[in-house]
């Protein structure tokens, strides 16, 4: 039975072909060309230079070899992005297992992107980027491996190695930030970056898979950034465990605001000039069934990790305006309620007109609702979605509140154009102020300025009779803190106000009696 064409060559290239090109062939050819020039004279010659490269031809010795899949590249830096790095990661992480060399995978990210962006541009960015990927480049070797994850992302695989230990991988993260963190030139002017830093030595990866190995130096990268600009971190079983914890709450927080566990509890405004209720704040708390009370600062942050913020805003808002139908139906005299408002909410270029809507539908004038916007979103100048809405609410009829005032630089011009109608003066100029002479100054300055533009004024965190007289003497017209009253739910505003009320009617009065 004879073989086919393709059998033969196929046969050929896999059992013959290695030979003829192979090492020992190639090294004696020069003898062999020699020996039959001697035996058979120029035509052996002649037949040895046309044959063996139809013979290689044939067995396929000058193809390119196996079609190489091309692998996506970032068209600013050049590095291979996500898919091709997991897969380079993936390679490493396997031919470490029993080898004995080692190796470790960083992720970076430029602290200031957005600001840079911001205030130079794109442009500026794409140059920031391409800088960047330069310097790493020349701090690492030639066999390590960068890819670009992200806007401000980068991640490294190194080469594995013999020798490479936690002490190594500092002094590395070390000198890549030295290298990004040098000043970048753009027309004539220069800008600085900082850059965090987590990373993972293989032998601590947890898991059985690349994945898990570049997921632990993100979780390392996470913790460097919630310690500050320019940190490094390594990943550590306690960073697993808080990592861990994080992703059970926030599985948790985003079915406890689904279910309803997560709502508005109240906090009262009073006048320093009357003492009576002229609003509340609405601030979110969450009532775990098996845990009790979470405090704001654990639950806030994951859920805006998982993208929720404008779910809580829309619970929040729902949950307000409820809050001051009751409060009219019952006949107590609650002016407006604040709610706060985050960036994500007030980039939705859709805001004004559904808090229009949220407000026909409960029949309650605009003058009833504060919007609470945070100084710092107003000074890190607002895109003009954030403008647009807030300058429309404003225009609707809602007050604008500017909040925690004397944190965030916020300029002049900026209040005006945003119509801002109070400024709620930060607690921490607040604290201790009835014994600090400083932090007094601090706050008239504050309330002279407020003064001159028309604006209303609120301190927050009053804790103590002695603040709380001390605002009403400088000319602070609105006071909220825990001196006055903590939080609440609101099944038990309605007491407190009843209660309030009683105390205002029994306080005595100063002035002149009859003789």
């Amino acid at each position: 039975m004879s073989l086919p064409v393709s059998g033969l060559l196929s046969g050929f290239r896999t059992r013959f072909l290695p030979v003829l090109i192979g090492p020992p062939v190639l090294a004696f050819m020069p003898a062999i060309t020699l020996g039959a020039f001697w035996l058979w004279g120029e035509t052996a010659l002649l037949l040895i230079a046309l044959g063996l490269p139809l013979i290689f031809a044939l067995g396929g010795a000058f193809s390119r070899g196996p079609a190489q899949t091309l692998i996506p590249r970032d068209s600013v830096t050049g590095f291979m992005l996500r898919d091709g790095f997991e897969t380079v990661l993936e390679g490493v992480f396997e031919d470490t297992e029993t080898s004995g060399l080692r190796s470790a995978c960083f992720v970076l990210e430029i602290d200031d992107l957005r600001d840079l962006a911001r205030h130079h541009g794109p442009g500026a960015v794409d140059l920031a980027m391409q800088r960047s990927g330069e310097r790493m480049l020349s701090v690492l070797r030639d066999g390590d491996t960068v890819a670009r994850l992200g806007d401000s992302r980068f991640a490294i695989c190194l080469m594995p190695v013999r020798q490479l230990d936690l002490e190594l991988c500092i002094q590395l993260a070390g000198r890549l930030q030295t290298a990004l963190e040098e000043a970048v030139s753009l027309d004539a002017t220069a800008f600085y970056l900082s850059c965090s830093v987590g990373f993972c030595l293989r032998g601590r990866a947890p898991g059985e898979t690349g994945s898990d190995w570049l997921e632990a130096a993100t979780a390392a990268l996470n913790e460097a950034q919630q310690t500050g600009p320019s940190a490094i971190r390594a990943y550590s079983t306690e960073i697993r465990r808080r990592t861990r914890a994080r992703h059970d709450l926030r599985e948790d927080a985003a079915r406890a605001l689904e279910n309803g566990q997560i709502q508005p509890w109240y906090q009262p405004q009073i006048s320093t000039d009357t003492g009576k209720v002229t609003g509340f704040e609405a601030l979110a708390r969450w009532q775990h069934p098996a845990h009790g009370l979470i405090a704001p600062d654990r639950f806030l942050p994951v859920l805006q990790e998982a993208g929720l913020m404008e779910r809580l805003g829309q619970t929040m808002l729902y949950g307000a305006l409820t809050a001051l139908k009751a409060w009219d139906c019952a006949g107590a005299d609650v002016a407006c309620v604040g709610v706060n408002f985050a960036t994500q909410e007030l980039r939705n270029p859709g805001l004004a007109e559904r808090i229009r809507w949220e407000l026909d539908r409960f029949d309650l004038s605009p003058d009833r609702l504060a919007i609470e916007v945070l100084e710092t979103v107003v000074s890190d100048m607002p895109d003009e979605i954030v403008t647009r809405n807030i300058a429309a609410l404003s225009a609707m009829g809602c007050r604008i509140d500017l909040d925690d005032f004397g944190t965030g630089h916020a300029s002049i011009a900026s209040i005006r154009r945003l119509a801002v109608s109070r400024i709620k003066i930060d607690h921490s100029f607040v604290m201790k102020a009835d014994r600090d002479v400083e932090q007094q100054r601090l706050i008239s300055a504050i309330l002279t300025m407020a003064e001159r533009l028309d604006l209303e004024t609120l301190a927050e965190g009053v804790e103590t009779v002695g603040e709380h007289a001390l605002l009403a003497q400088l000319g602070c017209n609105h006071v909220q803190g825990f001196g006055i009253a903590r939080p609440m739910p609101f099944d038990q505003t309605l007491d407190w106000i009843a209660a309030h009320e009683a105390k205002l009617a029994d306080a005595p009065r100063i002035g002149r009696t009859a003789g």
